[in-house]
């Protein structure tokens, strides 16, 4: 199961930009590396039971999702919507006094509303387990695999945050790198609503 195919798809996922790249970028600059840690952890674990469900129930996921997907999309950007808002008020002083860094279990539970952890996770479990039934450890092997490429991905981004942090200790520079964060986020947001209701129409 591991090959280069594999390899290659979750880190290319895992690596461009999308919400939860995004917010660590923007939880690095505000918060530092360290801080960022059980939110990155959150993202790869979650990543990783969500690659594993899906790979156990994969017709019943498939047959509910259908269902479900734009109820999914619309609550994943109305939320990305929010934290663009949280993003944006971090960076007034009122509001720093409010932020603090994703948790662990909040950053895992996004996972279920992000749209695009959702492609990434069907297309991985539809594209690289052993086709027939649902096979625990070929499942569980995925799943581990996923979580060891999707950490080191993810880390890029808060690091690049972490990095420019001495560039914003000056509020004016603060002020416009989280405002640039929110408004890529609620790019995506919209982006991502976008297409849900054109898969509606």
């Amino acid at each position: 199961m591991l090959n280069i195919a594999l390899l290659t798809y979750v880190a290319i996922m895992s690596v461009t930009p999308g919400p939860n790249n995004l917010m660590l970028a923007a939880s690095g600059g505000n918060f530092g590396f360290r801080r960022t840690l059980p939110h990155m952890l959150g993202i790869s674990i979650g990543h990783a039971v969500q690659v594993f469900l899906v790979g156990m129930f994969l017709a019943w996921v498939m047959a509910v999702l259908s269902s479900v997907r734009p109820i999914l999309g619309v609550i994943g950007c109305a939320y990305l919507l929010w934290l663009s808002w949280q993003i944006w008020r971090s960076a007034s002083p009122e509001g720093k006094q409010v932020a603090r860094p994703m948790s662990f279990w909040a950053a895992a539970a996004f996972q279920w509303i992000n749209p695009k952890a959702w492609v990434m996770v069907i297309n991985t479990v539809i594209l690289f387990l052993p086709h027939g039934p649902a096979n625990l450890g070929a499942v569980l092997s995925l799943a581990l695999i996923c979580a060891l490429i999707n950490l080191p991905c993810i880390a890029i981004w808060a690091w690049l945050g972490d990095a420019l942090r001495h560039h914003l200790l000056v509020p004016k520079n603060l002020k416009l790198f989280n405002g640039t964060m929110a408004s890529l986020m609620a790019l995506t947001a919209f982006y991502l609503l976008y297409g849900e209701l054109i898969v509606l129409v």
